[in-house]
Order: structure tokens, then sequence, then C-alpha cells
């Protein structure tokens, strides 16, 4: 197991900022982690409260010491984790329960006690107005750490008490090597899951772990290559089928993603090269004659409202019959 920041992968300034805060104990009391779903905001906020408490003098975290074995296993006092029970918000009386009247509270066995709010962007405006007290007011070892999918969901009052840390995207070659060490995916199938990963480590996660990629893709292919065109009784039966398949249904949405950027990308610039699915270039040329670019950003805006729908447990097959109509229909 990696130690210190090492296991964070590329991110070489966000790794600069951590180390400097942790061993020069000038730590902020409240930082907001931003990046895009799947970017690892939360592994990142994890082994920085990790490091905060760690028991080691040079490598922090160790990995080893008593306090980052609490924290592995998920019974450090002093790290808290914001949990709520509605998918899409963060309630006023969650935020008050779990962070704003537990920050009086003492740390129970470290210097500081750290708040990690995962989906900070789902706080509602009163949750907001709640935290910002404390934010304002903070004790002096209480550490909050924000974690955001969209920075415009909170509070300009919010924002600008907080440091900022961006996650950033990683270079293909950065997920490519990801890809081959820690998940030992053949390098041939890790050039082409990384394209599709689009600089996300998450979603270069759950493309590996699908399983069957290279099925999903075909499929996926024969699929887009006839989606204007496909009668009622094809177009169910695929939907059918990416819905039974609970684990890899993102990939499916992922494929089709960067499908149809590629088209965009060639209707606006008619350069083969700059495209992933360059073999099906055929296939992208016709589809970007046939649909306008309104036409195709509403597919793509479609697709990232189904994914947020699946992630709510809304029913996949509805999400999927709606999501190829859209697809149909531009």
């Amino acid at each position: 197991m990696e130690k210190g920041f090492n296991s964070i992968i590329g991110r070489a300034e966000v790794k600069k900022q951590l180390e400097a805060a942790v061993f020069t104990d000038r730590l902020a009391n409240s930082y907001i982690i931003s990046g895009e779903p799947g970017s690892g905001k939360k592994y990142i906020a994890k082994l920085f409260a990790m490091a905060v408490h760690c028991e080691h003098s040079e490598i922090r975290p160790c990995m080893e010491c008593r306090s980052c074995r609490m924290a592995l296993s998920g019974n450090h006092p002093d790290i808290i984790y914001i949990t709520h029970e509605k998918p899409g918000s963060i309630g006023v009386d969650e935020v008050r329960k779990q962070l704003v009247e537990d920050v009086d509270i003492r740390p129970y066995c470290s210097k500081r006690k750290i708040y990690i709010v995962p989906d900070a962007s789902k706080m509602t405006v009163q949750a907001q107005n709640a935290l910002l007290k404390t934010l304002e007011q903070p004790p002096e070892y209480c550490v909050i750490l924000l974690l955001s999918d969209n920075d415009d969901a909170l509070l300009p009052t919010i924002r600008s008490r907080c440091v900022r840390i961006s996650t950033g995207l990683l270079s293909d070659e950065e997920i490519r090597e990801y890809l081959i060490t820690e998940m030992l995916v053949p390098d041939y199938e890790a050039r082409l899951e990384a394209a599709f990963a689009q600089g996300n480590i998450g979603t270069a996660r759950n493309i590996a772990n699908a399983g069957d990629f290279q099925e999903k893709l075909q499929s996926s292919i024969i699929f887009l290559r006839n989606s204007r065109d496909m009668d009622a009784i094809s177009r169910i039966d695929f939907d059918k089928k990416i819905a039974a398949d609970k684990q890899g249904i993102f990939a499916y949405l992922q494929i089709f993603r960067v499908w149809f950027r590629d088209v965009l990308y060639f209707k606006a610039s008619n350069d083969p090269e700059g495209l992933v699915f360059r073999n099906e270039i055929k296939s992208i040329r016709q589809r970007a004659q046939k649909s306008s670019y309104e036409g195709l950003m509403t597919i793509i805006d479609s697709l990232e409202t189904a994914e947020n729908r699946l992630r709510a447990n809304v029913n996949p097959e509805l999400v999927l019959e709606l999501l190829f109509l859209r697809i149909g229909e531009n």
C-alpha cells in the first residue's frame, strides 16, 4: 500500500498543497475540494484527513499507525462523514445535527476534528446558511472539507470562506498506467478505456470493472450505427439488455457519450484524427450529416440526465426508454 500522498494519481500541485498544509501544520478551517463526479474527491479528502491525524513524523499518512488504521477501517472518531437520506439533497436538519451542533464537542483523541461533506453541492440553501456561522467562527480544532461537483451550487459566502482545491482531469497516459498497474488491464484495452474515461479516473474504474468491455463496446456500436432508424422492438430489446446489466450500465452510457461527442466534434471540424471512434468514421460522418448541432447537444444533455436519474434509483428501463427516444428523435 502506497504511503503519503503517492497513491494520488497525477495532480502534483494538489499533492504539494496538501503536504504543505500537513507538514507545516498550517491548516485552514474550511476547504472546497471540487471536481466532476468520479474525479477522486472523496479519496483525496480521506487521505488529507488521515495525514492530519497521522502519528508518523516523516511520512503522512503512513497507513500503519493506530490513527491511520482507525481511519482505514472507517472508525476514526475525529473524522466525521456527513450523510443524507435523500439522494438529491442535504437538508438543514442533517447539517445541524451532524456538524453544526457536533462541532462544539472537542476532538476525542486527536488535535483536530475533521468533517467531510461528500455531496456539498447538494446542500439546500437553508443547510448552507446553517453551516455559514460555523465557517465564520469555527473552533480552532475544526476542519471542514466540502466536496463539490458543482461549485456554482454553493453560496458565494460559502465559497469565499474556503480554500479551493481542484482535482482537475488526468491525462490519458496517467489513466492508462493506473489501469495497467493497479487494475491489471491489458495494455491494448487500457488505451481504449483511458480514451473513453476522458480524464476521469472514476469513469475508468467503472469501465474496467464492468466486465466484457469489448462485448459492450461492439453491441453499443451496432446500436449507435442504427439508432436513428431502429425499429421499436429492437430498441426495447437493447433497453432491457442494458437495464439488466446493473454493474455495466454506466459503461454503456459512457460509450454513448464518447460517440456523440465524436459526432459533434466531427460535425464542427470535419477532422477524423481527433476522434476516439476513428474506425467508425463512416457512421460518424453519416450521423453528423443527419443531426443538427442542437439535436446533438440535446442527446449529450439527455445522457447526463439519464446518469443522474440512474444514480437516484429511478427505474432503469424507463430511464433508458426516454434516452433512446431522444437519441432516435435527434
